[in-house]
């Protein structure tokens, strides 16, 4: 069993790895104006070593899953925007861009077709054993850029679950900000009452990265409607609650999205990544602190009190 289930992670890696530019994760736009290409894949080895050095040891690892984005939105959308936002960032202030990484939690959408759910136990698995072989790579400060709700709190946990024990690398969670003069922007520019997922918020971000697979007239063949089925029941969390919400995993209209809703959205993300990017090639202070604290915590009675 355990050999079964080491093939399968390295199938899975493999393919991660090696889908050809005419596959799955064609019709990226080269984000990279350099000599050096930003993107992981497409780097030789023997440039790869400069890229390290170029980078400041920094990669972005762009996260995203496979799950139904409403009746008018491929199931990669997560996948495409996310991947929009780093290569902008890394074109500004230059980076390595790690592949699409669709190793997410989304058990909640297990129910609609085209999703792919992998066990909690494999998802933490990968992303772990991804940063550790790219701390082994000589890459000391990496950046999780998540575009999948579901991982809003599976990532923040496991950048905690990091103070296990001592590492030589850094997870850092990108987590962007709206500024009062985007939000008014997008306030304007915003039609529907709720832009949540495949909603018109993110219908408007994919008719900027790939509006040759929207399906815009599409949007309303389904609802988005809220049907707060558990609302009745008070003070409460329970994993069901996604579905009791939006069983046809859709929330909001997408029917309303405008690419410059989406172009503001991307550019902002993009902006905030770059001046996270440039802190940390110059700042070591999150390993400073980490390699403090592994110290102090071999002996905590001898930590000053």
């Amino acid at each position: 069993m355990k050999r079964q289930q080491f093939t399968f992670i390295a199938i899975l890696l493999s393919n991660l790895f090696l889908f050809p530019a005419s596959g799955i994760f064609a019709g990226e736009k080269d984000a990279s104006s350099t000599d050096l290409p930003v993107k992981w894949g497409e780097l030789t080895a023997p440039d790869f070593i400069k890229a390290v050095e170029k980078s400041g040891g920094v990669c972005l690892i762009p996260i995203g899953v496979f799950e139904k984005h409403g009746p008018h939105l491929p199931l990669r959308t997560d996948l495409i925007d996310v991947r929009e936002v780093a290569l902008r960032a890394a074109k500004k202030e230059y980076a390595l861009v790690f592949p699409e990484y669709y190793f997410s939690q989304i058990l909640e959408a297990k129910h609609q077709p085209g999703t792919i759910a992998y066990s909690p136990k494999l998802i933490w698995d990968v992303l772990q054993e991804t940063c550790d072989e790219i701390s082994r790579n000589g890459i000391k400060k990496i950046i999780l850029v998540n575009g999948h709700g579901g991982n809003n709190n599976f990532l923040p946990f496991f950048g905690l679950t990091q103070l296990e024990k001592q590492r030589d690398y850094c997870v850092v969670l990108f987590k962007p900000e709206t500024s009062p003069e985007v939000a008014e922007k997008v306030k304007k520019l915003k039609e529907s009452k709720n832009g949540g997922h495949a909603g018109e918020t993110e219908t408007s971000m994919m008719l900027v990265s790939r509006p040759d697979l929207v399906h815009k007239e599409r949007a309303k063949d389904q609802s988005g409607e809220d049907l707060a089925r558990l609302k009745h029941i008070p003070t409460n969390f329970t994993g069901i609650f996604w579905y009791a919400q939006f069983p046809n995993h859709y929330a909001g209209d997408g029917s309303y999205a405008k690419p410059e809703l989406g172009e503001l959205l991307i550019s902002s993300q993009a902006d905030q990544l770059v001046e996270l990017i440039k802190v940390l090639k110059k700042d070591d202070t999150i390993l400073d602190l980490q390699n403090r604290f592994y110290k102090e915590s071999q002996n905590p009675l001898k930590t000053k009190q």
